[in-house]
């Protein structure tokens, strides 16, 4: 393996640098030219001239999907396309002649977030079709699917989700949260096979954004899913694995305690490689536009409904401090402010109670925070973890969640800048499939809390009027949470996440310098991608 010498450009390191040296894949040095070439001095390097461009460490995306996210490109992949007239186009030229799934539609593209059953039955109406939203809590099924499943209006819904029914009682096509599982047992079982192409498809895309490593906020059996541990720790046997990934184990929330010693099997089984399994992801709640995060107050209009906690806060308390005692980071799902309050007291009862294994306990999403929560983050150590591309005036938000949130509560969504000011650390991650994994989009909106002018919510009229922009970050704050902070939350801060001496050479060359006066954030992208020193990646 041939030295690398990075000069010409800026160097996202503390302090500054001018250079940047790299041999048989670690950093050996950084500082000014001179020195950084004493190092190099008597034997044979390769000069990579940044030519006004940045160097940064390679990002790492804190909470992503990838497996489900490469599922959906290879199958009815709706991402692309923002209208209805687009998806039932997509979905009249699936191939094939069984289950049409796939999905990704937004919520903003029907009337109150709600597709029917009636449009997927004009353009499929002899081929069952599920397809899940971008956030994946709700699933649009066509009359073919409800009739395989036998969903009708004398179907009860589950005690974990909704069937959405019109006036007279009937299916409308529908299906949220645990709702969606009376389907999903009966959809075509994906294959190891499936997995593996889907792994090496996800990760070949996420280096091209320069994302090198990531959390996968799912490992375990979710939604009908199948199970992707198996497939991480294959890829990792088998060399082909080159991204550093860390697997959140799902916690089942109609199970208890019990499931640690499962979770400590698997951790057994993946410590030493690119992939190990060490947090646990708990979904305390849902999402707002269903009515599904929990919330301290009722939302707006809707009878006194405050959303769902998933684990009850007291058995919540309980495992949590179970598992921060067997060393296990816990990566909650957390949306509504009774949620966040339930995650932090979790976390407060673990401390309380003693427990001071080092777990690196992160909230994720974290749509409404109340403000006697914020400090909270830095008091308690816990991770921030943001999903930034979230914090704009886009249509669904606008129409779906703040009109139910009222104006106090909508001023306390997507506190940022708050929890920086009070000293929590940030990690930053996409949630894809349920938003691009592309982070620069995301590091636009965290800096400037605006909609990226070519996203399909850009027509969207308040798109560029700015969300809370006291809650914005700088851009090296949020390049910091996708770099080291992502990387403390996965647990590998001791190897990548910042561009230091002694470090793994997981590192970027950017086409530009997003730190010059007046670029284009969104637009930034990835020319060279490096793990270990090896280019895995060229644009």
């Amino acid at each position: 393996m041939s030295a690398l010498l990075f000069i010409g450009g800026r160097v996202f390191a503390a302090g500054g640098a001018e250079a940047v040296a790299v041999k048989n894949g670690r950093i050996t040095a950084v500082g000014d030219r001179a020195r950084v070439l004493s190092e190099l001095s008597g034997q044979a390097f390769d000069v990579v001239d940044l030519d006004g461009r940045a160097l940064v460490p390679g990002l790492q995306d804190a909470h992503i999907h990838p497996v489900s996210g490469a599922l959906e490109r290879l199958r009815c992949d709706l991402t692309p396309w923002h209208a209805k007239a687009d998806y039932l186009a997509a979905v009249a030229a699936y191939p094939g002649d069984g289950w049409i799934t796939g999905g990704g539609w937004s919520m903003a593209a029907f009337p109150g977030g709600l597709p029917h059953r009636d449009d997927l039955d004009t353009v499929a109406p002899d081929r069952p079709a599920f397809l899940p939203n971008r956030d994946h809590h709700s699933a649009w099924v066509n009359s073919r699917a409800l009739l395989i499943a036998g969903i009708d209006r004398d179907t009860p819904d589950p005690a974990d989700g909704r069937i959405e029914r019109d006036a007279a009682g009937e299916p409308t096509g529908v299906l949220h949260e645990g709702a969606m599982d009376l389907i999903t047992g009966l959809l075509p079982a994906d294959t190891a096979e499936d997995y593996d192409r889907a792994l090496m498809e996800a990760q070949r895309y996420l280096f091209s954004l320069g994302v090198t490593g990531w959390q996968d906020a799912i490992v375990g059996a979710y939604a009908g899913a199948r199970d992707q541990f198996d497939t991480y720790v294959q890829a990792d046997a088998a060399g082909v694995l080159r991204a550093r990934v860390t697997g959140a184990l799902w916690w089942d929330r109609g199970g208890d305690e019990t499931q640690i010693a499962a979770f400590e099997s698997r951790r057994a089984l993946a410590r030493h490689g690119r992939f190990r399994a060490t947090a646990v992801k708990i979904m305390q709640d849902g999402v707002a536009e269903n009515f599904t995060a929990a919330m301290l107050d009722p939302y707006v209009g809707q009878g006194g409904h405050c959303g769902q906690s998933n684990v009850d806060p007291a058995r919540l308390r309980d495992y949590v401090s179970l598992l921060d005692a067997a060393g296990f980071g816990v990566h909650f799902h957390a949306i509504g402010d009774r949620a966040v309050r339930e995650c932090l007291d979790a976390v407060e009862a673990a401390r309380d109670r003693g427990a001071a294994s080092g777990a690196r306990h992160h909230l994720a999403h974290l749509q409404v925070v109340h403000p006697d929560d914020v400090p909270r983050f830095a008091a308690l150590d816990v991770t921030a973890n943001i999903q930034a591309l979230w914090a704009t005036h886009h249509e669904q938000n606008d129409t779906l969640c703040v009109p139910f949130f009222g104006p106090e509560r909508a001023g306390w969504q997507y506190p940022f800048g708050s929890i920086a000011r009070t000293g929590g650390r940030l990690a930053a991650g996409s949630d894809w499939p349920v938003t691009t994994p592309d982070p620069w989009w995301a590091i636009h909106v965290a800096v400037h809390r605006t909609e990226p002018p070519v996203s399909g919510e850009a027509d969207w009229p308040t798109s560029q009027v700015p969300m809370l922009p006291q809650e914005a970050l700088s851009l090296e704050q949020a390049l910091t949470a996708y770099t080291l902070g992502s990387a403390y939350v996965n647990g590998t801060d001791d190897e990548t996440g910042s561009i230091t001496v002694g470090k793994a050479a997981d590192l970027v060359v950017l086409d530009r310098d997003p730190f010059e006066p007046g670029a284009t954030l969104y637009e930034t992208r990835a020319d060279l991608v490096f793990v270990d020193g090896d280019l895995v990646h060229e644009r």
